[in-house]
């Protein structure tokens, strides 16, 4: 019997990604944005006892742009989902799957020791963490 590799979220997550200030506008954020690739910006904390937040692409197209509104007039705050639901680097990929189904969410951040340290979604998950062990 051949024994199980685990993968780990810290083998798959995506490095790169933004961190924003909540009180930027969308316009700000798109403006400065340098890694559209990970599909949302992570929202900083303020201050010791806060969390992070999370704001993707689909809910400034569902929040901002189908609702007419100006991006220039909308606080990143106005439209973030928070506390955001984070992960370890050390999970196994197959725990932080179930982990997205049972939230209904798709990308979450990497956390270690209370600092984001890259992003992860479903796409990492099974192009890096399942396919690239076939090919």
């Amino acid at each position: 019997m051949s024994e199980k590799i685990i993968v780990r979220v810290k083998d798959v997550m995506t490095p790169d990604f933004d961190l924003v200030d909540g009180m930027d506008t969308v316009a700000d954020v798109l403006k400065k944005s340098s890694h559209p690739e990970s599909k949302c910006f992570i929202v900083d904390t303020r201050h010791e006892n806060d969390e992070y937040g999370i704001v993707l692409l689909s809910d400034i197209a569902k929040l901002v742009l189908a609702k007419n509104k100006a991006p220039e007039r909308i606080n990143i705050y106005e439209i973030m989902s928070k506390p955001v639901v984070s992960v370890d680097p050390g999970m196994d990929i197959r725990y932080c799957a179930r982990l997205f189904e049972n939230f209904g969410i798709g990308r979450a951040p990497v956390v270690e020791d209370g600092k984001v340290i890259g992003i992860v979604g479903y796409t990492d998950i099974v192009l890096h963490g399942i396919r690239d062990r076939l090919l």
